[in-house]
């Protein structure tokens, strides 16, 4: 793409891709939004169930009663937090895909008027340091995106300790059905924390390594040692 200078219809270019730019900002708000509207319905799902079964406990005691049913009502929780956890996965990856976006017009705006360069904070690039640029994230993180730890960090990794969680109740409750002693009961409820963990974490991984062959980087970063040599 010629510089502004030199283009005469450099005005039009700017002009639709503005439109596009803004655009994607829009779409993107909306993203954030139904991120946020889908934690706060499974937040309240769960905190009706939490009031629903202390007030059944105190009319059963945490007797049988209770526990017949208190694994039905949360096992409703985790099948609403696992639906959660798929959109939200989703609208992450739709997310990132605007942000790819804004990238690739940057890069255009960047082409009309290389001399602006210095004074962008975002990328131009739309491959994953660009991105990770773009959000806020240290260009180091793009090497341990898929690490428990980071995973751990996003809305999807609080959901899915909040659902891992919640099965940890269930198996606690299905020991007690089931008479078994204390250590038995922490065990259950132990062993259905960590297998349920486990299975999340391994979902959001795989989620993360799903390729889109329309967010192939067409306009890559420069390696970092010609930066450090420039």
């Amino acid at each position: 793409m010629p510089p502004a200078g030199r283009d005469p219809a450099a005005a039009a270019k700017l002009q639709i891709l503005a439109t596009e730019h803004w655009s994607l900002l829009a779409t993107r708000t909306l993203t954030y939004n139904e991120s946020l509207s889908r934690v706060t319905i499974f937040l309240s799902i769960l905190s009706g169930a939490v009031i629903a079964l202390a007030l059944v406990a105190q009319v059963s005691r945490f007797g049988p009663a209770f526990i017949a049913i208190a694994i039905p009502l949360l096992s409703v929780v985790v099948v609403s937090g696992i639906s959660t956890i798929g959109r939200l996965m989703q609208l992450n990856g739709d997310d990132f895909r605007w942000v790819v976006g804004m990238n690739r017009l940057r890069r255009a705006y960047l082409e009309l008027h290389p001399e602006l360069e210095p004074y962008f904070t975002t990328s131009g690039h739309d491959d994953l340091p660009g991105v990770l640029q773009t959000i806020g994230y240290p260009l180091a993180t793009g090497r341990r995106v898929g690490s428990v730890l980071h995973t751990l960090q996003t809305l999807p990794g609080m959901l899915s300790v909040i659902v891992a969680s919640v099965v940890g109740a269930i198996g606690a409750l299905a020991a007690l059905a089931l008479g078994m002693p204390s250590w038995g009961v922490l065990l259950s409820a132990g062993a259905a924390f960590v297998i349920a963990m486990v299975w999340l974490t391994i979902w959001g991984r795989r989620g993360l390594r799903r390729p889109d062959p329309s967010l192939e980087p067409r306009f890559p970063s420069p390696p970092r040692e010609s930066k450090a040599n420039s």
